[in-house]
């Protein structure tokens, strides 16, 4: 019977629950080898407190590890997100070409992370069939 309720309740999570990614970050992931449940498996950590920087305004910064080359000489990830209601994968970039983001970039992320945030799902629909957003399912 536990068993059932914690199945129950994981699917109820990630039917309420959504990821998405923007088409630029899709074709970047695809270019570089990151999949769908790795993306996913960061959406989980997340949730568990596990990032690398809460930037603030619903923007976290999160180091990915490369094939071969571990975290340090990896990737960066910019995810906006909310726990148990949406997240989006924003931008990339690899730590070999920079350290890290502007202030100015830091202050379009938490712009976009409020107006993203706050989309209807009409409007997320929309954008989903404009194929501004990819979603994870």
């Amino acid at each position: 019977m536990h068993i059932a309720l914690v199945f129950s309740f994981v699917l109820y999570y990630f039917y309420r629950v959504r990821i998405f990614k923007y088409k630029w970050f899709h074709r970047f992931a695809g270019k570089e080898d990151i999949s769908d449940s790795e993306l996913t498996e960061i959406v989980k950590n997340l949730e568990e407190g596990q990032y690398d920087a809460d930037l603030g305004g619903g923007v976290y910064k999160v180091r990915v590890a490369r094939s071969g080359r571990g975290k340090s000489g990896g990737y960066r990830f910019i995810v906006v997100f909310k726990s148990k209601f949406r997240t989006f994968f924003t931008y990339s970039f690899p730590k070999s070409k920079m350290s890290n983001i502007e202030d100015d970039e830091l202050r379009f992320f938490k712009k976009q992370a409020k107006e993203i945030l706050s989309l209807t799902e009409e409007q997320i629909e929309q954008w989903l069939k404009n194929q501004t957003l990819i979603e994870i399912v």
